[in-house]
């Protein structure tokens, strides 16, 4: 089975995904006065800082990520769920690409982008170069606006900021009430950490057999009745 397959497969894990949301702050120590196992790892003590109150959280953390106090771990949420949306992006962008990239470059006049052998630019594949520098400035741009837009929307809500807030939502999905809320982002984290796993299972996949991910797996790419074949 290719490794973006078994990439996407792990990260549904009940290590990076519990299927139940605790409902309220669990304690350190049970009735016996023993630590609390981790939900993800019972072989392993639960680390103190995850006590099950951020969407996602299954006490997973064997390399001691999470930091030393409440503060480090928000932070690393904030971290977290920035490079899952970047990744989410991404996940869908570099198979459109490979799919799309020529044809519709073409329509335009432009020269593809994709590397010799199809593939997407990335470190390992090559062809950054090919990327004009107008795009490089308007990526860095826009992260910079998002990033100025969550300052700001932490310092006005204070300690009712939720990780990852920039105050960008324009369609209203995101619910009024606390339940609905904690759903949705249990569900953005789960996807964003799928799609990170995704990404790197792209890269690798490419790096190693130095085709398109989409001619290695052309069933997926296939689904909807071909709406995704390249013509």
């Amino acid at each position: 089975m290719k490794l973006a397959v078994l990439s996407t497969a792990a990260a549904s894990a009940a290590a990076f995904a519990p299927s139940t949301q605790r409902a309220t702050t669990s304690t350190s120590l049970n009735a016996e006065g023993k630590s609390e196992m981790s939900q993800a790892l019972p072989f392993a003590p639960r680390p103190k800082l995850l006590d099950g109150t951020l969407p996602g959280d299954a006490g997973f953390d064997p390399f001691g990520f999470a930091g030393d106090d409440k503060a480090s771990l928000v932070n690393q949420r904030e971290a977290e769920i920035k490079h899952a949306r970047l990744a989410m992006l991404a996940a869908a962008g570099w198979p459109l690409a490979e799919l799309w990239d020529k044809s519709l470059a073409g329509a335009f006049g432009l020269e593809p982008a994709l590397t010799s052998t199809g593939e997407s630019p990335s470190l390992l594949n090559g062809g950054l170069d090919r990327i004009d520098g107008e795009y490089w400035i308007m990526v860095v741009a826009l992260a910079g606006i998002f990033e100025i837009q969550s300052k700001l929307t932490k310092e006005e809500k204070g300690k009712a900021y939720v990780p990852g807030d920039c105050g960008f939502d324009p369609l209203g999905l995101f619910p009024e009430d606390k339940e609905g809320q904690a759903a949705m982002q249990l569900k953005e984290i789960k996807h964003g950490r799928i799609a990170m796993m995704a990404i790197v299972g792209y890269a690798i996949q490419e790096a190693l057999y130095r085709t398109p991910v989409t001619e290695q797996t052309p069933l997926f790419f296939k689904l909807g009745g071909g709406m995704f074949k390249k013509t």
